[in-house]
């Protein structure tokens, strides 16, 4: 219970800070990930922390898989917001640029302000503080054309593989296999 106690509470705390970002054309990446480990990356690790201690690991590798989830939340939501921009909506099962339809600066987003030309940056900036999707074409192309998406990939993969590092002293066995 104080898990899921403290993880309800990070998660609030993650909720208001996105909300306090939408159409914030001005959140850095700093930032960003902290809205991101108080939310996704906190499920994730209230879940394989939790899990951990129903089963009765010792406290070593409960800690592992707790920080395990933490990781693996933030490749997970680094992932889902690349998505945004380069995912189908069919395959997604959601629609593409929801997130910059709602005004959310997002890694991809964020990153094509700080890399991009002043021209990529400048139509990302309107279109966070703006809202809305009509210009969805040319912001795809954007951060694509600043290695935005790259980068986040680049990211996620490197969380991905801090999650996997965290299982290294975990017994092998099925269970283990299954989490990486």
């Amino acid at each position: 219970m104080q898990i899921l106690s403290k993880a309800t509470r990070i998660i609030a705390e993650g909720e208001v800070l996105q909300l306090s970002k939408i159409r914030d054309a001005s959140t850095s990446e700093a930032t960003y990930m902290e809205v991101i480990r108080g939310k996704t990356a906190m499920l994730f690790e209230a879940s394989t922390h939790s899990a951990a201690v129903l089963a009765g690991c010792p406290p070593e590798q409960a800690e592992a898989l707790r920080v395990f989830g933490d990781h693996l939340g933030i490749a997970f939501q680094l992932m889902d917001d690349l998505l945004d921009y380069r995912g189908d909506a069919e395959a997604l099962g959601k629609n593409v640029g929801d997130d910059l339809a709602e005004g959310k600066p997002t890694l991809p987003l964020i990153h094509a302000m700080r890399e991009g030309t002043a021209e990529q940056a400048d139509l990302v900036r309107q279109a966070i503080q703006q809202g809305g999707s009509q210009d969805l074409e040319r912001i795809r192309a954007a951060v694509e054309a600043a290695g935005s998406l790259d980068y986040t990939a680049r990211l996620a993969r490197e969380y991905a593989g801090r999650a996997i590092d965290c299982l290294a002293n975990l017994p092998q066995n099925g269970y283990r296999d299954a989490l990486v």
